[in-house]
Parts: structure tokens; sequence; C-alpha cells
């Protein structure tokens, strides 16, 4: 371009697309969402089946009648702890690491920050705390108050989003919102 005859060239950022239209992202929805959640409690949940069954085997051959009652009736909190600490585990490495886990991959969804980009561990973490922990608040105040882009509260916090995949060539750099 000629800066005498036409102006200065353009800045170097991007406004939108190559016809300087806003992209679209579109959010995932939250059917989807809850069936991605559910095939990972599935998941996570007969994995920690196994494992518990496996901890209770000294139980089970107790001398004591009530030996696993007793045993099932000190450790429940515990239980609570661990599964939690799992799920969070669990979906603190996949949102990390591609932003999909099992149930998401499965559904072609993917949580991402704001600008469609990977998230880093800490905010896989911040993310993935409120789901492992505290799912029912942190949906139903997410429906209450973030819902012009499905966040729950937690993904709110952490400046996330969870989006439907499209193909590499539409993607760019101006993102808009879009339910489905």
């Amino acid at each position: 371009m000629d800066s005498v005859n036409n102006g200065p060239p353009p800045p170097a950022a991007k406004i939108g697309g190559e016809d300087n239209f806003p992209v679209e992202v579109i959010l995932a929805s939250w059917t989807d969402r809850f069936v991605a959640w559910l095939i990972d409690f599935i998941i996570v949940s007969i994995g920690l089946g196994v494992l518990f069954a496996l901890l209770a085997i000294p139980f089970w051959f107790s001398y004591y009648s009530n030996g696993m009652a007793l045993a099932h009736n000190n450790l429940e909190p515990f239980h609570y702890l661990l599964s939690s600490l799992a799920f969070f585990g669990y979906w603190t490495y996949f949102e990390h690491t591609s932003g999909q886990s099992i149930g998401k991959r499965l559904l072609n969804i993917k949580t991402t920050d704001m600008s469609g980009s990977r998230v880093d561990t800490k905010t896989a973490a911040i993310e993935s705390f409120g789901k492992s922990f505290l799912l029912p608040l942190d949906v139903i105040l997410g429906w209450l108050f973030t819902n012009n882009k499905r966040q729950r509260i937690f993904n709110k916090i952490s400046n996330t989003v969870v989006i439907k995949l499209r193909s590499k060539d539409e993607q760019t750099e101006n993102i808009r919102y879009r339910k489905d």
C-alpha cells in the first residue's frame, strides 16, 4: 500500500476475519455439557468403585461380623473427599492438557479461555474445583448470574467458556458469542 496516496497501512491487530466481520464462537449447550459431565462421572465412578473395592478386601475377611459396616461408617467422609479429589484431578488434567475430558471429546465440546485458547493449569484447577466439590451450587448460580455465556460460577471466576468445536479454517482472532 502506498502511504502517500492511500493513507497509512492498517494496524497489525486484526479487527475480524479476512472480510473484517467478527468470528462466532458457538457456546456448548447446557445439555451437551451435562451429558459430557455424566459420561465423565460414570467413568471416574467406575474407577473409584474398583479402587474402593480393592481397599475393602481386608475387611471382607474380618473375624467380626460387623467389620465391613464399621469400616464403611468410619470411612464415609474420607470416601467423599477422596472421590472429589479424584474428580478434581481428572478434570484439571484433561482441561489443562487438551481442554477436553473424555465426555467432552465424545460430544465435540471444549473448555477454553475467553479468546478460545487453551487454559493453563491454575485456570483449569479453578474451573474444575466447582464441578468437583460444589457442582449443584456452581450450576444454579451460573444459570442465575452468568447465563449469557453459559458459564458456571467457577467458569466465570476462571474466565473460561465451553465451546462447540469447529474446523480449524473457521477459527480467527475476533470472537462473538452465540448460543446454539
